[in-house]
């Protein structure tokens, strides 16, 4: 269940395009002050990653730390991500276009800080930093072949 200030928060920065500091400010400080209560919250802030363009860094400073305690502390057992926890979170971390760094970002926190996490979000958590390093290693190649072109 998302509540309704949340819901409207989510409105205004998609129409925006955007996610300022002091929105940022707003959604810990008024719409979130007590953390994510329930997983549905959590699925909105982590789509509304993928769906704003633009957002400043601490928006994935709040809702990583925010998930993360909502995850590993939040849940029953407290500090293990199980199956059933961690299905949930790689359902949602995931997307077509593969995971944002925000997403990439949670589960890796999410796997360090719990006392242990279900292979499952391990896997999913190794595949972000793989492709991560590929993707790098692709820009190397790419800049380097620009610059041999020239």
């Amino acid at each position: 269940m998302i509540n309704r200030s949340l819901q409207l928060f989510c409105n205004r920065v998609v129409a925006a395009g955007r996610i300022t500091a002091a929105d940022v400010q707003i959604l810990g400080r008024d719409v979130l002050p007590d953390g994510i209560s329930h997983a549905d919250e959590a699925d909105m802030l982590i789509a509304l990653d993928r769906a704003v363009p633009q957002s400043d860094v601490s928006y994935a400073d709040l809702v990583s730390a925010a998930v993360v305690n909502f995850a590993v502390w939040g849940e029953r057992p407290t500090g293990y991500v199980d199956v059933e926890i961690a299905r949930w979170l790689v359902g949602s971390l995931r997307s077509d276009a593969g995971p944002t760094p925000l997403a990439a970002r949670i589960a890796f926190e999410i796997v360090r800080e719990a006392e242990t996490s279900h292979e499952i979000l391990v896997a999913f958590a190794i595949g972000c930093a793989h492709r991560r390093h590929r993707a790098e290693d692709v820009a190397i190649v790419v800049e380097g072949d620009l610059r041999d072109a020239a």
